[in-house]
């Protein structure tokens, strides 16, 4: 541990080597994370259709010369068979989705408990084997099932992994630099979604390399076409076995932390310090603290898949502007490709934003306190979705790309930085034989309670008819902005949030 300092010396003061080797390890294990379940995401489009293509094969075409009504026939059965494929395609990877949620709240109170029992060191050499065995063991799918049913497993270790970490860091520093070091943590999620998108456009979504990949596939003997175009995707999927290599630096660099073994200790000769016993939460004295957590990580989640992620559009429909005004004589291709670096650009700044929020939150929290951070990101993110889309909505002409510049990362820094919150705020609401349990169950119950948010979200932008209910589409400016006032809930729900800034964790 580091020797004692006083609360106003820098937070970085006295940090010693092997504090920075715990950050730097449950950093990566996080980048990790989110790089995981971001490469399903690219690959969900070439993958899904390679398992459909044998279950509804492509029709053996006509020879010979067609009539007309033959050959109206044959591109109505073309159609037919598209149309069917991507329902399947939409349906399939909906199931995988609900199962990477599933998976997510499922391992993150499992292995938030365990790690409350066994401890983190060992729990977190779990998560990561969890998450890197089965995401590389998905490149051998044969049936979509089989991928469903690994992104449960995989989920489990993404989810099981950020309640470990958070809690490990927590323990491993001193209070005054807990803030700091806990919004480093989770702003290193951006630097998994900055690899998934090189990944991406580098190889997964890359029309080269995929087709060179295929060639030499059938050089290698696949003769089968349609697994000859699934080697790339699976190829991305095996992969997922690099992050396996931190269990090695885990195990010859990490020791369970003091804090926790004093806490191990402490059950082990009293009987009603439970450890890692997930009914504790909801009893009188953690019951308060276990709603604000789990209430604020629902409100994170349900607006970052609402609004937040919807940012990048401005951007996107300003370049469609561009291409059709200044680019009017390029091939479709060349005009997609070009809207398409657009969105790419927007995405960016959203996200470079979003990471700089998640850093500020640290410092922000430790000057004025985690309730002001909190509601001045909630109100925060309530204001800039309402500039954003409103000025969308009403004048889309007017926004420049000058204007996105400066707006989309204040947008991004907004509605993303209050997600670091959880991982400073979450442990300092839990005491550490419950830690993990606590932590684990708010950040991933709250996801659940989110998810949706995901389908009202699609359903207000393109309508929804059903046999038992109908939902006229709005349009995306207008569902962000009726989606934005989540936020308020977030805001209501710190009227019962405790500040824990400048007392000791809860024990």
């Amino acid at each position: 541990m580091s020797r004692e300092l006083p609360d106003d010396a820098p937070w970085y003061s006295g940090i010693s080597r092997y504090q920075w080797t715990v950050l730097i390890i449950a950093s990566l294990g996080w980048v990790f994370d989110i790089f995981e379940g971001q490469i399903f995401v690219a690959s969900s489009n070439d993958a899904m259709p390679s398992f459909i293509a044998r279950e509804l094969p492509d029709p053996v075409e006509p020879t010979g010369s067609l009539s007309a009504e033959e050959s109206a026939a044959w591109e109505q059965q073309l159609a037919d068979l598209k149309q069917e494929r991507d329902g399947l395609k939409q349906f399939y990877n909906n199931i995988a989705f609900a199962a990477f949620l599933l998976g997510g709240a499922f391992g993150g109170i499992v292995f938030g408990m365990l790690s409350d029992r066994i401890g983190r060191k060992k729990t977190m050499t779990l998560t990561i084997i969890f998450y890197s065995l089965f995401t590389c063991v998905s490149a051998f799918s044969v049936e979509w099932w089989h991928l469903a049913a690994l992104r449960f497993l995989v989920a489990m270790g993404v989810g099981g992994e950020w309640a470990v970490a958070s809690a490990l860091v927590f323990e491993e520093f001193p209070k005054r630099a807990r803030a700091h070091v806990g919004g480093i943590f989770h702003a290193s999620s951006v630097l998994g979604t900055y690899l998934a998108v090189a990944a991406t456009t580098l190889f997964i979504g890359n029309a080269e390399v995929k087709a060179w990949v295929t060639q030499q596939a059938m050089a290698w003997g696949i003769t089968d076409p349609v697994l000859a175009e699934s080697v790339a995707w699976r190829i991305g999927f095996a992969l997922g076995a690099v992050p396996a290599l931190l269990i090695i630096w885990i195990r010859s660099s990490l020791k369970e932390p003091e804090e926790w073994e004093q806490a191990k200790a402490a059950a082990a000769s009293d009987a009603t310090r439970n450890v890692g016993r997930i009914g504790e939460l909801f009893q009188s004295e953690l019951m308060r603290n276990t709603l604000v957590g789990f209430v604020l990580a629902a409100v994170g989640m349900a607006t970052f898949w609402g609004v937040h992620v919807h940012g990048k559009e401005p951007m996107k429909q300003y370049g469609q502007q561009v291409v059709a005004t200044e680019h009017a004589d390029w091939s479709a291709e060349e005009q997609s490709a070009a809207v398409k670096r657009w969105e790419m650009l927007g995405m960016f700044l959203v996200t470079t934003g979003g990471g700089l929020g998640l850093i500020g939150f640290g410092p922000i929290s430790q000057r004025l306190g985690r309730r002001p951070a909190f509601l001045l990101y909630h109100l925060g993110g309530l204001l800039s979705a309402g500039v954003l889309f409103g000025w969308m909505l009403q004048s889309p002409e007017t926004l420049t790309a000058g204007t996105l510049y400066w707006l989309l990362p204040v947008f991004g820094f907004l509605t993303l930085g209050m997600h670091a919150g959880y991982a400073i705020y979450f442990p300092e609401l839990f005491p550490t034989r419950l830690r993990g349990t606590g932590s684990g169950f708010c950040f991933n119950g709250g996801r659940i309670a989110a998810a949706p948010i995901l389908f009202l979200s699609g359903w207000l932008q393109k309508g929804l008819t059903s046999d038992w209910l109908t939902i006229e589409p709005i349009g995306l400016a207008k569902s962000c902005l009726l989606l934005s006032s989540l936020y308020l809930v977030g805001v209501l729900i710190l009227a019962q949030a405790p500040e824990t800034r400048t007392r000791e964790a809860h024990s």
